[in-house]
């Protein structure tokens, strides 16, 4: 069983459900060394490395391999998964894997950073009414 960080949609428990395919106990986290942007032209973000930044996520805890192959899919080639260092809302560091801008993928990245809220009020409907990534998931 895995330990997975997110960042972007996936912080919505019912993206990640349809996602993984399961209802995964969850928690808030943050992560540093790594900084959040937009993607031109998408609803959704990417994290990349950079020194004294910080991301604001949630873990999603007992992600078996089956979830991790769907989360796999739905991540694309946008994206590479990794192991990383998180910090829970209480705390505790755990070892987790995340989904990081490949380097061949920089160019899309957007000059302003990506705010979930933001996403909440304007692009999550879009998102999940558009967004092709969940249909055809093993």
């Amino acid at each position: 069983m895995a330990i997975v960080f997110t960042y972007g949609s996936l912080m919505c428990n019912d993206i990640m459900a349809a996602v993984t395919g399961v209802d995964l106990p969850s928690d808030a986290a943050v992560i540093v060394n790594f900084a959040r942007y937009a993607l031109r032209g998408q609803t959704f973000p990417a994290m990349v490395a950079e020194d004294l930044a910080r991301v604001d996520g949630r873990v999603y805890y007992d992600v078996d391999e089956s979830a991790l192959a769907r989360l796999d899919v739905f991540e694309g080639d946008y994206y590479q998964r990794c192991s990383v260092s998180v910090n829970t809302s209480n705390g505790t560091r755990l070892e987790a894997q995340a989904y990081v801008l490949r380097d061949v993928h920089l160019s899309l990245l957007a000059d302003w950073g990506w705010d979930f809220e933001h996403f909440l009020a304007h692009g999550k409907k879009d998102f999940t009414s558009r967004y092709l990534g969940y249909q055809g998931l093993p």
